[in-house]
């Protein structure tokens, strides 16, 4: 996939807006605002330098499955020769499998890994 930021306000209070959309669309499993794409917007609730990241975010979709606020908690703990991240999601939207949201959360932070390595 590749991202877009439409908006970006790093405060606590601030905005944000992106756009994911998968580069090959035979690999997509349909998005909520295209058949390849996903829009979503939110805020942030809460930011605590090096401890946690607290965000309130909504898909943007017609569709009723997506409705609703969905709130992630990012963590952040000392670890043995870096930090530990760790993502909490709650309220997943009812058309968002949470083992799909699982492997997205895992392979967003595997990427996070191999950016800081």
């Amino acid at each position: 996939m590749t991202g877009q930021v439409h908006a970006f306000e790093p405060r606590e209070g601030g905005k944000f807006r992106s756009t994911l959309a998968w580069q090959n669309t035979k690999d997509s499993p349909g998005g909520k605002i295209s058949e390849d794409s996903d829009t979503f917007q939110g805020k942030f609730v809460e930011l605590i330098p090096y401890e946690r990241i607290v965000e309130v975010i909504v898909l943007e979709s017609q569709d009723p499955r997506f409705a609703g606020e969905m709130r992630i908690i990012v963590t952040f703990a000392d670890a043995d020769g870096g930090t530990e991240v760790t993502l909490l999601c709650e309220n997943l939207p009812k058309g968002i499998r949470p083992e799909d949201n699982e492997r997205g959360c895992n392979e967003s932070l595997r990427k996070l890994a191999a950016l800081l390595a």
